[in-house]
């Protein structure tokens, strides 16, 4: 299946969390510090999720 892989799931997760981290701090009252941390797990999903696709840990391309 395209992109069902550990490094996808990995990836999406990580987006996932980060996401709800960041928007969760929003609520009543803006946590600032808190919003950062969850734009930076946001922003780190997309490099956790190259460098398991690059360890082996991804979908091969050549399979689709």
């Amino acid at each position: 299946m395209h992109g069902s892989s550990p490094a996808a799931w990995t990836g999406v997760i990580m987006c996932l969390v980060g996401i709800t981290i960041g928007g969760v701090a929003l609520i009543p009252d803006p946590n600032w510090p808190l919003f950062w941390i969850g734009v930076a797990i946001a922003l780190l999903a997309g490099v956790v999720g190259r460098v398991m696709a690059a360890a082996g840990m991804g979908v091969d391309r050549a399979e689709h």
